[in-house]
């Protein structure tokens, strides 16, 4: 719950155009569906106790899983990189004398030293944020529809289109979907008697109020928005409550860094002991491994601010595109094929253990999840075949879904049979 949750939400009725109503309606379906998938995901922590990226070698093998660590790393670094714009922006919203550059900056070194002191302290600060952060979202609420309420037109502006609309239940989706390899790593030192329905439900009612109620905000607060600043929107709408408001909403955003950068961290850990056998960090790998991360964050953040909005509609939808097909094989392997048994120490083991180096049927129903997606895709610099046919139409992702899945299922149990 921070203001990146909220600038995602402003996509419904800036990007893709939509009123309020049909944009609310779209942000509730796209995170009820989405939080399905990434929910599944840590009921898993509890159960193997190993990080996310870690526990996709049960799926991919040793080797194979790079190609998808190494895409989660860059995932890390990008939602990183706008967390610290929206952060910078607010920073510059509330001391205009402070640049969006110096503020990506400050917002940044406060979420490194998160990172740094790490996962209890990430923990102990989300707890905090739940109150703070949402006490901004409150606070705008009654601002904007009881103290100074927004004008009539800003709910019958924009128009419904079925495009539009489906994009933003993608967006939302993805919103949660993204959270897929974050989640074991916060929740891979709970008891494992806890249970995966009780990890499920709590991580998917969370999340889901988590998102919702800031998009909402945001899709309400849309038509504000001028050149992508979204912070800039809910300074001049809340007027005296602006400072408090964006005050309150910055610490979240640094949060929200830091579990970027941590989650980042454990990838690229994840990602060189692929190579490097038996190497474990040290305080000091560690350490440098998360300032890496925070300078390229911090390189992407500088350079993208200037054109925010519309280079975050499209990372999330080539994240989307290509997250989809792995939480597919994920699931499938995990609840269906090996019912939550994994082999831990072959997770670590240079051979794969009983995994091997590369899972063949996984790498390859990744690729063609990716393939079969092509066709569907709708964006501003491609539209496949069949989106077009369809009007622009962008259902990539539950193609990819209903595809990859069954495909997955079904293949490893013709090569169980085979005796493979």
């Amino acid at each position: 719950m921070n203001v990146l949750t909220v600038v995602t939400g402003a996509l419904a009725t800036t990007v893709f155009g939509q009123s309020f109503l049909s944009g609310t309606v779209a942000i509730l379906v796209g995170n009820l569906v989405g939080t399905i998938f990434m929910a599944l995901h840590a009921a898993q922590g509890p159960r193997l106790g190993v990080p996310q990226m870690v526990q996709s070698r049960g799926q991919f093998g040793a080797k194979g899983a790079v190609f998808v660590v190494a895409l989660v790393v860059f995932m890390y670094v990008g939602y990183a990189a706008t967390a610290l714009v929206t952060g910078g922006q607010s920073l510059h919203a509330v001391l205009p004398g402070v640049g969006v550059p110096a503020g990506i900056l400050a917002i940044g070194l406060i979420s490194l030293a998160a990172t740094i002191y790490g996962h209890d302290m990430i923990h102990l600060s989300t707890r905090l944020m739940t109150y703070v952060s949402g006490g901004a979202v409150l606070l705008c609420f009654v601002w904007v529809l009881f103290v100074n309420p927004l004008p009539a037109a800003f709910t019958s502006r924009g128009t419904y289109s079925t495009v539009g609309f489906l994009g933003m239940v993608s967006i939302g989706a993805l919103w949660q979907l993204s959270y897929a390899p974050y989640v074991s790593d916060y929740s891979r030192y709970l008891p494992p008697d806890t249970g995966p329905r009780q990890a499920f439900w709590s991580c998917y009612w969370g999340t889901t109020l988590g998102a919702v109620l800031p998009m909402i905000l945001g899709a309400l607060i849309g038509p504000a928005v001028v050149g992508g600043d979204v912070v800039n929107a809910i300074a001049r709408l809340t007027g005296p409550a602006s400072a408090a408001i964006v005050l309150l909403f910055a610490p979240g955003i640094a949060v929200a860094g830091a579990i970027c950068f941590y989650g980042g961290a454990l990838a690229v850990i994840t990602l060189i002991q692929t190579f490097a056998i038996g190497w474990r960090p040290n305080w000091r790998a560690r350490v440098l491994i998360s300032v890496g991360i925070f300078f390229a964050a911090l390189l992407m953040g500088v350079i993208g601010a200037s054109n925010f909005l519309p280079l975050y509609s499209r990372f999330n939808e080539l994240l989307l595109y290509v997250m989809v097909p792995w939480t597919a094989v994920n699931l499938v392997d995990y609840y269906l094929i090996r019912f939550g048994n994994y082999d831990i120490p072959s997770l670590f083991a240079a051979d794969g253990g009983i995994y091997g180096r590369y899972n063949v049927v996984a790498i390859g129903c990744y690729g063609l999840g990716i393939m079969v997606q092509v066709p569907f895709v709708a964006t501003d610099f491609y539209t496949g075949a069949f989106a077009r046919a369809m009007g622009g139409i962008d259902i990539s992702w539950i193609v990819g879904l209903l595809v990859v899945s069954p495909a997955y299922y079904f293949a490893i149990h013709a090569r169980r049979a085979a005796g493979g």
